[in-house]
C-alpha cells in the first residue's frame, strides 16, 4: 500500500480547519463515532501512573523519554495508555514518531494486557505484543523475535493498527503496510512503547493530528464489508409472504403513528393493511401535532384538553414540558398568545424587560434586575446560568467591570469607561459617574440610558410590549408550577433543567444568538411533540411506540451489547446508515 498524507479521507470532514482542543476531540469522534467515551474512553495520552521509573513523560503526556542506566536489558522500561482500546473502535491506529533513537535504538511499539510488567520491552511477556527497531523483529508474547519488517531510527514513523473484528494487528513505517504481525489477539488491550538506551525519544499520535497512514480507506472498507454482511444475511423463506408482510404492517403504523396520515392511507391500500386506529382518532392527533410542530403550543394544550379529558392532569410533567415550551415560543413570539405585530420601538430583550420592570418598579435599575425578580420576586435565583433556590437577590448579584454589579448571572455586553458594547457589536453611549455619593443615581442612569442601536434582529416576542408582559406573568406562573410540582413529587432534575434553560433565554439581549438559543430552533419542538404524541396513543390503549422504531431501538442495544462484550464489528453496524441503505 502506498504512502499518504493521510486525511482520513471517509473520516475526517473535509477543510476541517479548527484548531486545537477541539480540533482533536473532533477527530477522535469521527474515526470512531460508536464509542461511547462516557463508559470505555478512548485512549488518548500515555498514562502518568501505568509506566516504569525509567519513563518520562512530557508534552501532554504524549511525548516519551528514556531515563535510566541501559546497560542490560534489564534496565528495559514500557508505558500504557489511560485506558485500553475500545472493541467499538472497529478498526483502531495510532503513531509514534521516532524523535530520537538515542544509544542503540532498543526501542519496541505495540500493545499490551493491564498488569504486564512494565520492567520490559513490549513483546517479552504473554499477552504483549511489539515491533522492535533495532532488528525489524515481531515479539508474540515470547523472548525471541520473528522477522517481520524493516528496522527503524531517528525521524521514522511506526503506526500500529489494531483490527478489532478479526483480532489481528499490523504495523506501518512511513506510510506503508507491513503486512499482518499478530493473530488472535486478546480483548482490552492498551498501546505500549518500551526504550532501553539513553537518549531514546519518541512522540505518540492518537489521532490527535492527522495519520502519515491512510487508515481511512481501511476503515471505509471494512464499513462496507460489515454493512453487506448485514444486508446479505439469509433469512427464513416460509414461503408465505410473511417477511413482506410484518415489514408492511410496520411501516404502516409508523406512519399512523407519527400522522402521516396521506402516506399511510396510500401505503395501506396499496399493501392491504387495515389501520388498526379509527379514522377520526388519527386526524385529533394529527391536528395536536401540526399545532406543537407550528409553535402554538397553548392552542395545543387547549386541544388536548378537549379530546383527551384528563390526560395532561394525570401526567403533571407532561404538561410542565409544554409550557416550558410554551414559554420558549413566546420569547420567539410564535404562540398564539403573543402573536401580533411587532412594536417597532423594541429591538432587545434587554430594552423590552426594561420597559416592563420600570412600569412595575419604577425606583429599581436593570442592575437590580435578573430573572428572577423579572418574572417573580420569589422565583428561582440565577448565579451564572444555574437556578438556585431561595437565594437573596442581593446576595447573588455579580460584580462587573468597573464595579458595576450584574444581577442578572449572565454578561451582555461589554462594559468599560466608554459605555456598553451590545452583543451585536454596536457601540451605545452610557454616561458612568464614578462618585461615590451619586451611586444611587448611577444605577438610575444605567436603567434609563442603555439603548441598543436599531437593528434588523429579531425582537423578543415580535416586539411587543403587551406580549411581553403576558410573557413575564406567564412565566411567574410556570416558576410557581415548578415549585408545586417539586412539593409533590420531589426534585426532578429535568424539570429543573428544561425552566432554567427556557429562563435563561431572557439573560441576553439577542436570545437566537446565544448559548441557549438553540432552544428557539424549530427542531427543539420534536422531543415534546413526540412525548405528547405517545401519551395519547397510550390513552387510548395503544402503542407509545411504533414497532418500528422499537425494532431499530432493539438493534442499537445489539450493537451496544456488542461493544461491551468486545465484538469489534459493532464499529461498523451504524444502525440509521443500514436503515437507509
Amino acid at each position: 500500500m502506498m504512502a499518504a498524507t493521510s486525511d482520513e479521507r471517509s473520516v475526517m470532514e473535509p477543510g476541517k480547519t479548527n484548531s486545537g482542543q477541539s480540533q482533536s476531540i473532533d477527530r477522535l469522534k469521527l474515526l470512531y463515532p460508536i464509542v461511547d467515551e462516557e463508559k470505555t474512553p478512548l485512549p488518548r495520552s500515555w498514562s502518568t501512573k501505568d509506566k516504569y521509573t525509567y519513563i518520562g513523560l512530557s508534552q501532554n503526556n504524549l511525548r516519551v523519554h528514556y531515563k535510566g542506566y541501559g546497560k542490560t536489558h534489564k534496565d528495559a522500561a514500557s508505558v500504557r495508555t489511560t485506558y485500553p482500546i475500545p472493541a467499538a473502535c472497529g478498526l483502531y491506529y495510532f503513531e509514534v514518531k521516532i524523535v530520537s533513537k538515542g544509544r542503540d535504538g532498543y526501542m519496541g511499539i505495540g500493545l499490551s494486557a493491564s498488569g504486564v510488567n512494565v520492567n520490559r520491552l513490549p513483546g517479552w511477556d504473554k499477552h504483549s505484543y511489539g515491533y522492535h527497531g533495532d532488528d525489524g523483529h515481531s515479539f508474540c508474547s515470547s523472548g525471541t523475535g520473528q522477522p517481520y519488517g524493516p528496522t527503524f531510527t531517528t525521524g521514522d514513523v511506526i503506526g500500529c493498527g489494531v483490527n478489532l473484528v478479526d483480532n489481528t494487528a499490523f504495523y506501518t513505517k512511513n506510510g506503508h503496510h507491513l503486512g499482518i504481525a499478530f493473530t488472535d489477539l486478546p480483548p482490552n488491550l492498551f498501546p505500549t512503547v518500551g526504550l532501553q538506551t539513553p537518549g531514546e525519544v519518541v512522540d505518540a499520535n492518537f489521532g490527535q493530528l492527522p495519520f502519515v497512514f491512510d487508515i481511512g480507506d481501511m476503515i471505509h472498507e471494512l464499513r462496507v464489508r460489515t454493512r453487506l454482511q448485514i444486508i446479505n444475511y439469509p433469512m427464513p423463506d416460509h414461503g408465505q409472504g410473511q417477511w413482506q408482510t410484518t415489514l408492511h404492517r410496520m411501516v404502516c403504523t409508523y406512519l399512523v403513528h407519527h400522522g402521516y396520515l396521506d402516506s399511510a392511507e396510500a401505503f395501506a391500500s396499496s399493501t392491504g393493511q387495515v389501520f388498526e386506529e379509527d379514522y377520526t382518532s388519527i386526524k385529533n392527533r394529527q391536528r395536536v401535532i401540526k399545532l406543537i410542530q407550528s409553535g402554538h403550543i397553548s392552542e395545543a394544550i387547549d386541544v388536548t384538553n378537549r379530546l383527551y379529558p384528563g390526560l395532561l392532569d394525570r401526567d403533571p410533567n407532561l404538561l410542565f414540558a409544554l409550557k416550558c415550551r410554551q414559554f420558549v415560543e413566546m420569547v420567539n413570539g410564535n404562540d398564539s398568545d403573543v402573536c401580533q405585530n411587532g412594536n417597532p420601538n423594541q429591538t432587545s430583550v434587554i430594552q423590552s424587560t426594561k420597559a416592563y420592570v420600570k412600569s412595575a418598579n419604577p425606583t429599581g435599575s436593570v442592575e437590580e434586575m435578573n430573572i428572577n425578580n423579572t418574572i417573580n420576586g420569589t422565583s428561582p435565583q440565577f448565579v451564572n446560568g444555574q437556578i438556585e433556590d431561595d437565594v437573596d437577590m442581593e446576595e447573588s448579584s455579580v460584580t462587573g467591570v468597573n464595579g458595576i454589579k450584574n444581577s442578572n448571572g449572565y454578561q451582555n455586553g461589554n462594559l468599560d469607561s466608554n459605555g456598553y458594547k451590545c452583543q451585536n457589536g454596536e457601540d451605545v453611549d452610557m454616561e458612568i459617574d464614578n462618585s461615590a455619593n451619586q451611586s444611587q443615581q448611577q444605577s438610575s442612569n444605567i436603567a434609563d440610558t442603555v439603548t441598543c442601536s436599531k437593528s434588523n434582529k429579531k425582537q423578543l416576542c415580535g416586539g411587543n410590549k403587551q406580549a411581553i408582559e403576558k410573557m413575564l406573568e406567564f412565566g411567574k406562573q410556570l416558576y410557581t408550577q415548578s415549585v408545586s410540582l417539586r412539593q409533590q413529587f420531589g426534585k426532578n432534575e429535568s424539570n429543573k433543567k428544561m425552566l432554567q434553560d427556557a429562563f435563561s433565554l431572557l439573560a441576553y439581549s439577542n436570545p437566537w444568538n446565544s448559548p441557549v438559543g438553540w432552544q428557539l430552533n424549530p427542531q427543539e419542538r420534536e422531543t415534546v411533540c413526540a412525548r405528547l404524541n405517545s401519551a395519547i396513543l397510550e390513552s387510548i390503549n395503544l402503542s407509545r411506540h411504533p414497532p418500528l422504531e422499537v425494532a431499530a431501538s432493539h438493534a442499537r442495544e445489539l450493537v451496544r451489547v456488542m461493544s461491551m462484550n468486545g465484538l469489534g464489528a459493532c464499529g461498523f453496524a451504524f444502525v440509521d446508515n443500514i436503515i437507509q441503505y
